[in-house]
């Protein structure tokens, strides 16, 4: 079995064509994988956000105003997973959609026309979004990036249980993230090539250790 942690920015562009990717590879690759999908939301990603969209980080009010935002949908995100993965996937990549790329602003109203897109109970959205069970499953995702080394989004961590490998692999950034392929695969090749001493710090990738308590999340 494999399994793929995905840490990606709940409003970001750059995010959404990694996801897209990946789940696409996710559902024609012949392999078992479990996909993961998990908002980050820390001060250090926003401050890479602002960096990128030129904002001057000295700018207080459009630093809270994109944390508030950011963490607001990354709540979204997890109310609606209690009523399914595949909903909860749905809704981050519509969001990023309509805010990154269509220019929407983010707001209750495009919230709740995103969930009934996607198939989900406004009703149960809405009670589950007030409850604070969904801040402690959000904060449950944020102590496992950071246990895991997460620092930037994109980012993946990836478990491949059929190489015999004792830790999970690190991938930071869009264009690391097109070698998970390779790191699912279970030819001879491939496992010994990542027992390289050197080889994942070459490609801005690293190991993680495994543990089994991340299996229990999400």
């Amino acid at each position: 079995m494999i399994e793929i942690y995905l840490f990606v920015n709940p409003l970001g562009a750059v995010c959404l064509g990694s996801e897209k990717h990946l789940w696409h590879y996710v559902q024609t690759s012949e392999q078992k994988i479990q996909f993961r999908l998990m908002p980050l939301v820390n001060m250090q990603t926003i401050t890479a956000v602002m960096q990128r969209r030129n904002i001057p980080k000295h700018d207080i009010d459009a630093r809270n105003q994109l944390f508030e935002n950011t963490y607001s949908a990354a709540l979204d995100a997890k109310a609606l997973q209690l009523q399914g993965k595949k909903k909860a996937r749905e809704f981050i990549m519509q969001m990023q959609e309509e805010i990154a790329c269509n220019g929407q602003e983010y707001n209750q109203e495009l919230v709740l026309s995103l969930v009934t897109d996607v198939g989900g109970d406004l009703e149960m959205f809405e009670e589950d979004r007030r409850s604070d069970l969904v801040k402690t499953l959000f904060q449950e995702d944020q102590n496992t990036a950071r246990e895991m080394g997460i620092t930037t989004h994109p980012s993946a961590v990836i478990y491949n249980y059929a190489c015999e490998r004792d830790y999970g692999v690190l991938l930071e950034g869009a264009e690391a993230l097109a070698d998970i392929p390779q790191l699912c695969q279970v030819d001879q090749e491939n496992y010994q090539i990542f027992h390289i001493d050197g080889y994942l710090q070459r490609k801005n990738e690293r190991r993680v250790p495994h543990d089994s308590k991340h299996l229990k999340l999400m």
